[in-house]
């Protein structure tokens, strides 16, 4: 019975270091700015309201925007389908605000069939293989950056990390942690499903 408890605590020990090893590997890829030239800017969807964009999708466009006018990318592709009761797709409006900012129509490639990150990841990397294209900018808030990364390899990306920094969550620094913490949960999964080819 004592060496049954023994390696119990072992084992809840063990399994704390890691999660902890998960926590602050997600923190560290949210915390780095890699914005270089790529093939393409890629930017993970949020929540709109009407078709008009939540703080959350809004910073990332900005920042994706941003990238674009520093010609760091030639096209920015839009990512994100549409929840229960939205009219219209995330990507959709994503590129309504986009053009906005004044990026060219032309520059912003929609794919609005990705109900989560992993359906998105797919879809992009999907319209990159069609066009030749292997290197991107990954643009969303800094909590989400490891999961995404681990899914573009998955697609065999040349990916690089460009988180906002304005999005309403970097603001509050427990709903940050709650993210970040809640992230470190759901990489396992991802890098299980690729181990497994599933």
């Amino acid at each position: 019975m004592r060496r049954l408890a023994t390696w119990t605590l072992r084992g809840l020990i063990g399994g704390a270091a890691l999660y902890g090893a998960i926590v602050a590997y997600v923190w560290w890829i949210g915390s780095r700015d890699q914005r270089r030239p790529a093939d393409a800017i890629v930017v993970l969807g949020a929540a709109h309201y009407n078709g008009r964009p939540s703080g959350v999708l809004r910073a990332r466009l900005d920042h994706a925007a941003d990238l674009y006018q520093s010609k760091l990318a030639p096209v920015i592709v839009v990512t994100g389908g549409m929840a229960e009761g939205d009219r219209v797709s995330e990507a959709t409006v994503s590129r309504q605000y986009l053009a906005g900012r004044a990026v060219p129509v032309t520059a912003i490639v929609v794919r609005p069939d990705g109900r989560n990150s992993h359906e998105s990841i797919a879809s992009a990397a999907e319209w990159l293989d069609d066009h030749e294209m292997r290197s991107v900018l990954l643009v969303s808030d800094p909590f989400h950056m490891a999961r995404l990364v681990a899914e573009a390899h998955g697609h065999r990306l040349e990916t690089y990390v460009s988180p906002t920094r304005t999005s309403p969550i970097s603001t509050r620094p427990g709903q940050e942690l709650l993210r970040t913490t809640s992230e470190a949960l759901k990489l396992p999964v991802v890098w299980l499903r690729q181990m497994t080819g599933r």
